[in-house]
């Protein structure tokens, strides 16, 4: 067993022996960007890194650095997002996953923190290219929230959304010390079938939600859930 999960802890010949029981990597992907007066630009980041910390335990994993940006048009008019176009962030992941699979992996889980559809399917498009050139490399892509937003309509509103309840919970019982006290109410008002961001008068705060019932409490059953479902996905695409 290695001394540390986290691959940039390993010294080069530790990682080599590791390689001999075909380990999975799990490669967190991030955005920076806007959640509210309430949550750090970093949440996505917050949730992707404990979440995989976790799963690697579960799972015997290695996790690989995260990736810190990502593709984020909607919010990039709220103060602090960067965002990658579709093009620049999928041949970064490329770059990426193809080096990884290079070095010898075989089990690559990339788990997004943030979930927007340009986003995914960036990461999609890179890791097919990846295993095109590495046929001996199986790479699997999601997001966390494909698992948490499973809870709207029972958690949560049906309509809640980024930076909203579940996130915010979520936030409070990961990293309490990065929530402000602000809890924001927000309706996007814009329609899912309409193409580019959303307006000024269609989303007024980088926030999709009521976020006053918000708790740690709630937070843990969320990662719970998530967690959960993740080993049974992992378990699943790569049986013992």
């Amino acid at each position: 067993m290695p001394t540390s999960r986290r691959l940039a802890d390993l010294d080069s010949r530790t990682f080599e022996r590791r390689l001999r029981s075909d380990p999975l990597v799990i490669l967190p992907v991030r955005a920076l960007e806007a959640h509210g007066p309430h949550l750090p630009l970093g949440a996505d980041q917050i949730q992707a890194e404990a979440t995989a910390m976790a799963l690697a335990e579960r799972v015997d994993a290695l996790v690989a650095p995260t990736l810190p940006y990502g593709s984020a048009p909607g919010a990039r008019r709220f103060p602090g997002t960067v965002s990658l176009s579709i093009p620049q962030l999928e041949s970064h992941v490329e770059g990426v996953l193809s080096e990884l699979a290079r070095s010898g992996v075989h089990r690559i889980l990339v788990l997004s923190g943030h979930a927007e559809r340009g986003h995914m399917a960036a990461l999609r498009e890179a890791a097919d290219h990846s295993m095109r050139l590495h046929p001996e490399t199986r790479i699997a892509v999601l997001s966390d929230y494909d698992f948490v937003y499973e809870l709207r309509g029972k958690e949560s509103p049906a309509t809640d959304g980024h930076a909203g309840l579940l996130e915010t919970s979520r936030v409070m019982a990961l990293a309490p010390s990065t929530v402000g006290p602000d809890r924001p109410v927000v309706e996007n008002r814009r329609s899912l079938f309409l193409p580019g961001s959303p307006t000024e008068d269609e989303w007024p705060e980088s926030v999709m939600g009521d976020t006053r019932p918000a708790s740690a409490e709630l937070g843990q059953r969320v990662q719970a859930h998530v967690l959960t479902r993740l080993e049974a996905t992992v378990r699943a695409l790569w049986p013992a």
